[in-house]
């Protein structure tokens, strides 16, 4: 296949969850060669769609040597930067390893800037908020106040992308995700957790009374939203919260769970998590409700797509 005449995107962490999905989306374009990167930590090659115009090379992005013959052979005119450590456990469980993750965002923008990368697409997280102080948060008015390590590096991640865009004029975009689900996701996270455990009548487990509250996003509005800012080239050098709009306590997400999968499981309580688990979470979608021009899909309908493709859950 002759590339040169491609629109050259790499995806990084593109055998995870998200970054699959984004990486099918832009693939819809045959315009458009993909390569994806991922050191399959915590992805999983299954994830990748089977696509002529996506290819995959199993490379961590925190080793220069490694990510750096891929820029150079690749010659990529975008990049998506969804490489890292992920899950609330998993990252409080391996906090240095979090913090090597701060080497792949320097990599990926040392490398975009020397060889010629048009614009870099972060995915960032609402964990960057920590404990909030506004409802709803907004990209510019709520303080980024998180001290946990996961936090930190997604933060550092924003100011490195600030630093290289007045410096070397390289344009970014990026995406704060917040609680984000859909049929690939793995069991790292409360959705899938949930379903799994309702599906084979586990005791669905819950961290302290479950009044926490979250909003809930389905991937495919998700990775419409992000793709639209990419096709579009909107809100460059700016900062996107992609997220529900809808607040819902844990503990009643738990109570749909079991409705639309009529599980018999029993609702568990386990003791608080020491740190990491903010008492409430609803974003400002102003902005990615421009960009993605529909009502986002309710959460029962989602889950209901969910549960049609249990491949990957229980």
């Amino acid at each position: 296949m002759d590339l040169r005449d491609k629109t050259r995107i790499l995806v990084t962490g593109g055998a995870g969850f998200v970054g699959s999905a984004m990486a099918e989306k832009l693939a819809q374009d045959s315009n458009n060669f993909i390569t994806i990167v991922d050191n399959l930590l915590t992805g999983d090659k299954d994830k990748i769609p089977a696509l002529p115009n996506i290819r995959f090379i199993k490379c961590d992005v925190n080793d220069y040597s490694e990510i750096s013959s891929v820029f150079h052979s690749g010659r990529f005119h975008y990049v998506f930067h969804y490489a890292a450590l992920v899950g609330v456990q998993r990252t409080l469980k391996n906090p240095v390893k979090v913090l090597e993750d701060i080497k792949g965002i320097e990599n990926i923008l040392k490398l975009s800037k020397n060889t010629g990368v048009e614009h870099v697409y972060f995915s960032s997280s609402s964990e960057v908020y920590g404990e909030p102080v506004e409802f709803p948060q907004n990209e510019e008015t709520t303080p980024l106040n998180s001290r946990l390590p996961y936090a930190i590096v997604k933060n550092v991640g924003e100011a490195y992308l600030r630093s290289y865009q007045k410096e070397y004029d390289l344009n970014f975009t990026i995406f704060r995700f917040f609680n984000t689900y859909g049929p690939k996701q793995s069991k790292d996270f409360v959705m899938s957790r949930f379903i799994s455990m309702a599906l084979t009548n586990r005791p669905i487990s819950i961290y302290g009374e479950g009044s926490q509250t979250r909003t809930f996003c389905f991937v495919q509005d998700n990775v419409d939203a992000c793709y639209r800012a990419f096709k579009e080239k909107l809100f460059v050098n700016d900062v996107v919260n992609i997220g529900g709009n809808v607040e819902i306590p844990i503990l009643e997400l738990a109570r749909v769970v079991k409705k639309l999968t009529g599980s018999e499981s029993e609702i568990k309580h386990l003791p608080a998590l020491k740190e990491g688990d903010m008492t409430r979470r609803l974003p400002d979608t102003t902005k990615m409700r421009e960009l993605l021009q529909r009502e986002p899909l309710p959460l029962e309908e989602g889950i209901k797509i969910v549960l049609s493709d249990t491949r990957y859950i229980l």
